[in-house]
């Protein structure tokens, strides 16, 4: 038996199966329209013409062909040949003008022919069931005469896989890859940039990129050895191997937005630098520092045009991008990574836009799972961030915070109606955690932070943002949020949310009523029973916790600083309407309601905390009747009303000192926090370090 060629076993591998099961298809279907339609072939037209007689007196005819006449004297006339036809005979002279003018390809086609021609014939030897079963089904496939299927399936095959993996090289030698290749790589770059050398670079440079997977590298024909080597490529593939493609094909600017022109070499180079994107994305994944955010983030800015019509690419690519962007801690590469997803976002907005919004979203709901002291700066970093990308285009943003919030108002309805029912005891109890948890919380001051950001009044400048219809829902969804459990325990949790609330009122305008949801805690089982002493507890951490442990409950350091917070979102909330013309009427009830409380209350410390609170309270009331003894206006007149004492600074009023003043002890006390911290981490360090040192100096005795 012939060697079986590797063109035979790739077709009976892959395509014998498929095309015998087409082509079955093919005549069923081809037969099936001929019988509706009525359209039947020259042989059953004939067939069907005959009667039965006729086909009896056929039939016979054939019997008795030589029934009057023996063999030879059949013979004797001879056999009359049918005439040649012209155009039959045109043809066969140019097909063999054709065939005398082919060279050695022609050759090498018969030699695969008779090649095919011997394994079919061992086939039907080695395997008589298989050849049984291809006579059967497809003659087409035995019929040697014909021209060779294999050849186009090779060659389509072939042209695929060289798109594809152009920068694979089948040679098993390998070019060692040197600083003075590199360097000539370089200057060809910048002289005669061509197809063949981007693909060089690529290969080599996914080479760089894959150095520590042997079985990646092996595959392709550049070994580095030299570490200069290395760093040269590193910089040919990034800097100079952009600046060639834009050379080569330049950019067209359209609105503020880069475009290719059309034509055969775009449709290459986007090939090629489809190539090249797993080796950025792979770089990308392994960045550990600035300088190579930097280079790499203009490199793939460069090469993002040719990237626009690779949409799983892209999406690859943003995804590794926003996932720097949310876990590094280098202030720098943030600041790189959000300005690549800035600029991208408003230069491609309609290919790049809700890709970026989407991810960074969902990146950011994954890395605040777990909060504290340390990745706190890092999530307040990617909220506000995020909240610029959001305001880029605003009725997108709409659409995507519509969902999202409406997301949020689902798993609280759901989170209610749980709880409420007394039958399912095990799920109420478990129930509350899907929306008391610290993904959710930061999901709602995301959302306060987007809405801050667009609906500020001074930057819609008469405008309305789409946005603004979402402040009432997230305010609704906020506030029972933060009454869902009214205990001692998630205190932390409703002081984090009113601080969202005032933000959001802070930047939109919005009155939002959160007086009462402060003052519930007054009247909670913290202050109305008495509290237990506890010295070994340090002071609790409200900043960074959502949840108080059981160790504080009900002790005297967790109810002071319930106090001392408390206090500190009075002030905060009250002095957002410091300068209104109606802050007088505004804190009336107020503070009469605190007055009422400090006779009730036997917390003498609290009392004073109250009562300086309401001194400042009116102190500003009476500051405010002064300035408005003065105006000429009516309360119904809405443009003076907005205009009052529009050229006093908030910090200027008796509230407003007040709470600079607060402000700046507890930004002293957050500092310390922050240096006790640091200190800790040094040392930590040294002792690892020093253990470090401790297990390279042990000396193993001899054996």
């Amino acid at each position: 038996m012939g060697k079986v060629s590797k063109a035979t076993k790739k077709f009976q591998s892959k395509h014998l199966k498929r095309t015998l099961e087409h082509r079955k298809e093919q005549k069923k279907q081809k037969k099936k329209i001929q019988g509706r339609r009525g359209n039947k072939t020259e042989e059953e037209k004939r067939d069907a013409a005959l009667t039965r007689e006729e086909q009896k007196l056929k039939k016979s005819a054939k019997e008795e062909v030589f029934k009057d006449l023996s063999v030879e004297e059949f013979f004797d006339k001879g056999i009359e040949l049918p005439k040649e036809n012209k155009k039959f005979t045109k043809h066969k002279k140019n097909k063999s003008k054709s065939e005398s003018d082919t060279t050695s390809d022609s050759d090498s086609s018969y030699d695969n022919d008779q090649d095919m021609a011997s394994n079919i014939a061992a086939l039907s030897k080695e395997d008589p069931e298989f050849f049984k079963y291809l006579q059967e089904n497809d003659k087409d496939l035995l019929d040697l005469a014909a021209s060779n299927p294999l050849d186009a399936i090779e060659d389509s095959s072939d042209d695929e896989n060289s798109e594809n993996n152009s920068d694979v090289e089948t040679s098993s030698e390998k070019i060692n890859l040197t600083v003075k290749l590199v360097r000539e790589w370089k200057h060809q770059l910048r002289e005669e940039p061509s197809l063949k050398l981007f693909r060089n670079i690529i290969t080599a440079f996914k080479v760089a990129v894959n150095i520590n997977n042997l079985e990646t590298i092996e595959e392709y024909k550049y070994v580095i050895t030299e570490e200069k080597a290395f760093h040269e490529l590193m910089f040919v593939a990034l800097k100079s191997l952009p600046q060639a493609v834009q050379k080569m094909i330049p950019y067209k600017e359209n609105k503020g937005a880069r475009t290719l022109p059309s034509g055969t070499n775009v449709s290459k180079i986007s090939s090629i630098i489809k190539a090249h994107a797993p080796s950025l994305l792979t770089l990308l994944n392994d960045i550990n520092n600035t300088e190579t955010a930097a280079l790499v983030l203009h490199s793939v800015d460069q090469l993002m045009p040719y990237l626009l019509s690779y949409r799983r690419i892209l999406k690859e690519v943003i995804k590794s991008i926003v996932e720097i962007w949310a876990t590094t801690r280098d202030i720098q590469t943030q600041i790189a990574t959000f300005a690549f997803l800035h600029n991208a976002a408003k230069e491609f907005k309609k290919s790049l836009l809700e890709l970026i919004l989407k991810t960074t979203y969902s990146t950011f709901i994954k890395s605040c799972r777990k909060t504290n002291i340390r990745t706190m700066p890092l999530i307040n970093f990617q909220k506000n961030s995020a909240s610029e990308l959001f305001g880029i285009d605003e009725t997108l943003s709409y659409q995507i915070g519509f969902e999202n919030i409406r997301q949020l108002a689902i798993h609280l309805r759901n989170t209610l109606t749980t709880t409420s029912k007394k039958s399912s005891k095990i799920n109420s109890a478990e129930a509350y955690k899907i929306v008391y948890n610290w993904q959710f919380c930061h999901s709602l001051d995301f959302w306060s932070r987007v809405l801050s950001f667009s609906c500020n009044p001074e930057k819609e400048q008469g405008h309305e943002s789409p946005l603004r219809q979402l402040i009432y829902p997230l305010i609704q969804v906020t506030i029972g949020t933060a009454r869902l459990i009214p205990t001692p325990q998630f205190f932390p949790l409703r002081f984090y949310l009113v601080r969202s609330l005032i933000r959001l009122s802070q930047n939109t305008g919005v009155f939002i009523p959160i007086f009462p949801i402060i003052s519930e805690i007054l009247i909670s089982t913290a202050f109305t029973k008495p509290s237990k002493k506890n010295n070994n507890l340090e002071a609790f951490d409200f900043d960074h916790n959502i949840k108080c442990t059981q160790a504080y409950l009900g002790t005297k350091v967790y109810q002071e600083g319930l106090a001392e917070q408390l206090i500190d979102l009075l002030a905060e909330y009250f002095v957002l309407y410091s300068k209104s013309v109606s802050f007088p009427e505004l804190v009336s009830p107020i503070v009469i309601s605190l007055r009422r409380y400090i006779k009730t209350s036997n917390n003498i410390k609290l009392n004073k905390q109250l009562s300086n609170i309401i001194e400042k309270l009116n102190q500003n009331a009476k500051y405010i009747e002064e300035k408005r003894s003065d105006v000429d206006f009516s309360p119904s007149n809405k443009t003076e009303v907005n205009k009052f004492l529009n050229n006093i600074p908030w910090e200027k009023t008796p509230l407003g000192a007040y709470v600079v003043v607060q402000r700046e002890v507890k930004e002293e006390k957050a500092r310390l926090m922050r240096e006790s911290l640091e200190e800790n981490d040094r040392e930590n360090e040294e002792v690892e370090s020093a253990k470090l040192t401790e297990e390279e100096d042990i000396v193993m005795p001899d054996n």
